[in-house]
Parts: C-alpha cells; structure tokens; sequence
C-alpha cells in the first residue's frame, strides 16, 4: 500500500480536482484517504478525520456500512448495468414505485440521471418542453433565490447565483431573474423569521404579477440554501410560494438534492410546508452516498403533455447511466434502512442532544447566527483572518475533524450514525479550533 506522501505526489499529477485552484495544493497538502468507517476516514498511515460534513453531504448512514455493502454484492451476481431506453429491471422499478409512496402527494413519475446538476437540467428542460406542449412556447424564463445553488453544468449554472461562477460563465449562460432570499439572517432588527419570509414572498408576488407569461418555472432549495451558507428560512415563504405559482400557471421546482433524505428533519424539506411541488429534484444523500445517482419526480399532468405519436413531443434527454442497477439498489438499501431503523425519529433525539451540548458554541464570544434545521448546523465566526476558511479547514484537519467551511461559515452535516460520544468530540474539538483562529 503507498504511503500518504506518494500519494499526494501521484494525485497531484494526474487528478484535476473539482472546484480547487489546484496551485494551492503547494502549499495546502491534499488529504489522502484510505478507508472508512462509520463517521470516520482514514489516510494511508491510520490517521483519522471525523467526516462533520459527510462528503460533500451525501453519506447518510456512515462509510463503509454493511446493509448497503450487501445490497450491492448481491445486486453485481444478477445485473450491473443496461440501457434504460427499451429496457427496464426491477431495482429501477421498484425505487420508483416506493419514491411514489414516500414522496408529496401525486410525484409518481420519475426520470433519472446521475447527478444533482443533470437533475436541474432535466427540471428546467422538462418545464419549458411541457409549456411548449401545452401551446405557450414563450415561457422559457426562470425565476431562483439571490445565493442560489443548482449546480454547475451550463444549464444549472443559469439560475444559480454564485459570483465566481457568474463571473467565470457568464457569457456562455441564460442569464435569468433572482429574487430576495427569505435567508432568516437578513431580517430586521426584532422581526421574525416567518415574517420575514412573507416580505420576500410579496416581492415574488409583484415579479410574477409582471413576467409570468415568460416565466416557466421557479427553483428553490427548500428550507435552506446550502452552498449560501447554509441559509435557514421560514417554511411560510414555501407555502406562499406554493400558491403564487399555482395563482400565475408558473411550476415549481422543489431542489431537494442537499436537503432531501431526512436532512432538515423530515424525509423531503417541503413537507414541513404542507406543499407539493410540480419537480422534485432529489441526489447526494439517496444512496446513502455510495454512487452517483439523481431522480426527478414529477406528476401525471406533466407526464401526459409528453405522452403522443409524435417523437418531438417525448422528453429529449438520456444518460448513459440512467437507472443504473447499483446505484438503484444502493438506494433501495437506504430507504429500507430509513425503514426498518426509524432513522427520522431517532434523527430528532440526536439533534436535541447536539442541541444540548452546543451552549458553550453557541454563547461563544465570536460565533453568531448559530442554527439549525434536523441534521444541518451552521455559525458565522468573527476572525480576523481572510482565508479563514482554509485556515480552519486545515487547523481541524489537525484536531482530526473535516470541516469545509463556506467563507466564514461553519456548519455540520455528519453523517446519520454519528453518536452522543462523536458528537461530544465534534464540539469540543471545533470549539479549540476556534479558540485557536482568534
């Protein structure tokens, strides 16, 4: 087995990494992993991180678990692979008929693909293909938040609102409209979150009011806008949000990719709004973070504006890896563990224990805006230093503990299986890294 030194020397040569200035890694080492097991990742020499952010938010149930392990052995004896165009398998089948079962009432198609910015594309093409169908080909516009998220491919990039990105792509990108995000952290002084959240709702009123005959769909991250900070809002602004699309004939696209699958409590975010939305994007955390796989669900009035003689008037857009037969088994394997482990209830005792023990985080002298949403906490940290974040990322490192922190946000994502005594270690240790970053 090569040691952590080779490596990092053969993976700087060879691997372009994702979204990295890869001259920093001179100076700033990659982190070499070996194994994993439960919250924890290890390097080639038995150094350990607790993964406080599960991998990019994907892994639900711990590294290495053994019920998906299994599902996945059993599923390469029969089928690894096979085209989803005129042919079909069971594992595909049977995840789409029990998403049918969990999701908001009436998303009982699914489409899939293999990842979260192909779920976004398939939203938006599917939403602007179905008001052709149904005779208004000029709705071809789309509405997201200010800080907005919805992945990185060309389409995606396009109701997404992150300043590098805009700036790097943006002649190559629809450009479309951002509203005010309901973000709780941009209220007035002594007004409340719900409150807030309806302000920002009368602005997509008055936005709607004038441009939805353009306008084929509205993207939202429900709850909480991930890549902003782990912006938190009222449930009120989906709700309302709910109504005015269905008040202007404007779909609504639910981005569940990061928040889906229990995350902020419940199975899917927007069933803390009561709502439905005409897309539900879904990807990261649905196979409990072991391969790429994302669905769009959606309902029969949309299926049915597809569903002709004409071949022009069908979904145009495939994946080679549609459906795959692992990646659905994996999972299947997911949800059975939801299932039979009660995992959302027993989810709601480990955030109150966090809850507990993170008075002394939370009260902390340099720490503001501490929150929660389930299985997502996130603070701002008053530091003087402006690579705050590399420099946080890389002091946890040494406390063994995988921050990621968003310019001068830190937030926890970990991993569902994380225990009373891993959480214990979490805040204690995240609490010398602050201490030492002030």
């Amino acid at each position: 087995m090569p040691n952590n030194a080779d490596l990092l020397s053969r993976s700087r040569a060879a691997v372009w990494h994702p979204c990295t200035q890869m001259k920093r890694h001179e100076i700033l080492p990659l982190v070499p992993i070996a194994h994993g097991n439960g919250v924890w990742l290890y390097d080639q020499e038995g150094g350990r991180f607790l993964d406080a952010v599960s991998s990019w938010w994907v892994n639900l149930f711990g590294h290495c678990n053994p019920r998906i392990n299994a599902a996945l052995i059993d599923q390469l004896g029969k089928l690894e692979h096979v085209m989803l165009a005129g042919f079909t398998h069971e594992p595909v089948v049977q995840l789409s008929e029990r998403l049918a079962q969990l999701a908001p009432a009436g998303l009982g198609h699914c489409f899939y693909a293999s990842d979260g910015a192909s779920a976004t594309e398939i939203a938006l093409k599917m939403s602007a293909h179905f008001w052709r169908n149904s005779g208004q080909p000029d709705k071809t516009d789309f509405i997201s938040l200010q800080n907005s998220y919805h992945g990185e491919t060309l389409g995606a990039l396009s109701v997404t609102d992150v300043a590098l990105f805009k700036d790097a792509y943006g002649a190559l990108i629809k450009h479309n409209a951002t509203l005010p995000s309901p973000d709780w952290r941009d209220a007035a002084q002594g007004e409340s979150a719900a409150h807030y959240a309806l302000r920002c709702a009368t602005e997509l009123e008055a936005h709607l009011q004038q441009h939805h005959q353009h306008i084929a769909a509205f993207i939202i991250e429900p709850l909480v806008q991930g890549a902003a900070g782990m912006a938190m809002y009222h449930p009120a602004y989906l709700s309302r949000a709910r109504a005015l699309c269905n008040h202007y004939h404007v779909h609504l696209i639910a981005d569940e990719i990061a928040v889906g699958m229990g995350r902020t409590g419940t199975l899917f975010a927007c069933e803390q709004a009561a709502i439905s939305p005409d897309f539900l994007l879904l990807s990261k955390g649905i196979t409990g973070g072991y391969l790429p796989l994302s669905v769009v669900m959606t309902h029969d009035i949309i299926y049915q504006a597809f569903y002709a003689d004409d071949v022009a008037r069908g979904f145009l857009h495939s994946h080679s890896y549609t459906g795959n037969p692992l990646a659905c088994r994996a999972a299947l394997a997911t949800l059975d563990i939801f299932a039979e482990d009660d995992v959302l209830r027993v989810n709601r005792g480990k955030a109150d224990y966090f809850n507990h023990i993170a008075a002394p985080l939370r009260d902390h002298p340099k720490v503001k805006h501490f929150r929660n949403s389930g299985m997502i906490w996130a603070f701002e940290v008053d530091s003087p230093h402006a690579d705050f974040a590399q420099r946080c990322f890389s002091l946890a490192l040494q406390h063994e503990i995988l921050l990621r922190p968003m310019g001068n946000t830190v937030y926890f994502m970990p991993p569902y299986v994380i225990s009373e005594a891993e959480m214990d270690l979490l805040l204690a240790r995240t609490l010398l890294v602050i201490e030492q970053l002030s």
